[in-house]
């Protein structure tokens, strides 16, 4: 009877073991890519979906050509300029294309609107919000590099 209810434990711990396994793998198939869902969603529309400014719905309405972000470390000596980027993204840095600095077109809207992915942020700390989805944006940037 000991022997059996052993067995039985044993066989218990391993279902349980497949069943955590399974919903891990489950849950590892499903993680979201924040920093591509961000960018998607704010940059895509002018740099394109690929981020070589190609293939964007608005690339043909600007003023200016739509430069090529996967190869920003290569037109910055190998090193990915992440200080810059941030800058231009928050608005510290002008780009003509995104609006005069009184209006820095990203900086100011992550701070100021919601994201369904940062909603855990306390709604006094807002900041820390739009920091977030901006970096997200930059992880995802280096990514892209070639």
């Amino acid at each position: 009877m000991k022997r059996l209810m052993t067995i039985r434990a044993i066989v218990a711990a391993q279902v349980v073991v497949i069943f955590v396994g399974l919903s891990a793998n489950a849950l590892a198939e499903e993680k979201l890519d924040i920093g591509k869902m961000e960018y998607n969603s704010a940059c895509a529309v002018c740099h394109g979906l690929t981020g070589k400014g190609d293939d964007g719905p608005l690339k043909e309405l600007l003023a200016r050509p739509v430069p090529n972000l996967t190869v920003l470390a290569k037109n910055n000596k190998g090193v990915f300029p992440f200080d810059r980027v941030y800058k231009i993204i928050d608005g510290r840095e002008e780009v003509k294309a995104h609006g005069p600095r009184k209006m820095p077109i990203w900086g100011n809207a992550f701070n100021n609107q919601s994201s369904i992915y940062f909603e855990n942020y306390p709604s006094q700390d807002l900041e820390s919000a739009g920091r977030s989805r901006m970096l997200a944006i930059i992880e995802y940037l280096y990514r892209l590099q070639e």
